[in-house]
């Protein structure tokens, strides 16, 4: 999709994007082959050298140059380029206050590995390994999970990001997270009615008794929150690649998630008043 992308040229809106499409200007090549006429003059000036700029970054590899030349809405473009270079991304907390609090669980998936990562224990590889990936997704993580990890922990996070509540809001998707699934067919097995708060009292549950049982349900909603992340990525892309003229082209696809690392524990989320399916 970013070959075929204007947006991100200076002066380019949506609206001069969608006439360039109808007019069969549909990639970098068609539009320096009709000649940068074609765009009002304000992005004319400007085009050439964009595009030129654009394909040494998408051949050397670089998300952040379109990331931060693109609105949040529209960096659903980036994933299938990026996508083996990409981390799903939810933290758990101690509260909404970064210097307060801090992270209590951090969860990782790249697609293909799952990792999590438990304050106390082994948080502190967390900095490392998020450091491999060029591309992180998130939901609400613009608000909430990376400036929080940046205040809480002192981390550098300068990755592209793809916020999906900027991309599926575009699409008209409310309610947060859960609302997401819920309105795109996703099913979290044994959590379903589990929120943030009860990820606070799992955690304050398991500092209180030393229950390993609350740790792991805890670990299991977080995972869960990362996991179902790559399933909502794929089906906004499709979303939003269906109201394009390149909606015929084959829908990306979203693997089987891997098995949860632990079963909610019923009887604890019963104990704390939260649902139990």
């Amino acid at each position: 999709m970013l070959p075929r992308t204007f947006l991100h040229i200076p002066r380019v809106g949506p609206v001069t994007e969608a006439r360039l499409w109808a007019r069969g200007i549909r990639s970098w090549d068609d539009l320096l082959a009709a000649g940068t006429g074609v765009l009002p003059r304000s992005a004319a000036r400007s085009a050439s050298a964009c595009l030129e700029a654009s394909r040494r970054a998408l051949a050397e590899g670089r998300p952040g140059f379109f990331a931060g030349r693109l609105p949040p809405a529209e960096h659903w473009r980036l994933f299938p380029h990026f996508r083996a270079r990409t981390a799903y991304l939810d933290i758990e907390t101690t509260g909404l206050d970064a210097e307060s609090g801090h992270v209590t669980t951090a969860a990782l998936y790249d697609g293909r590995r799952l990792r999590w990562y438990v304050h106390g224990e082994n948080l502190d590889d967390f900095a490392a390994d998020v450091a491999r990936y060029d591309v992180l997704v998130t939901y609400n993580g613009r608000c909430f999970d990376l400036p929080f990890l940046e205040r809480s922990m002192g981390l550098r996070l300068g990755q592209a990001h793809i916020d999906l509540r900027c991309v599926l809001g575009a699409l008209g998707f409310r309610g947060g997270l859960k609302g997401c699934e819920r309105a795109l067919g996703v099913r979290r097995d044994g959590l379903d009615g589990v929120d943030g708060w009860t990820a606070v009292r799992l955690w304050a549950a398991w500092r209180r008794s030393g229950s390993r049982r609350a740790l792991e349900t805890l670990i299991a909603y977080n995972a869960a929150d990362t996991v179902n992340l790559e399933r909502l990525m794929v089906a906004a892309y499709n979303l939003r690649l269906g109201a394009t003229p390149f909606a015929g082209e084959t829908p990306l696809e979203a693997p089987a998630p891997p098995p949860p690392p632990f079963a909610p524990d019923r009887g604890v989320l019963r104990a704390l008043g939260a649902p139990a399916a």
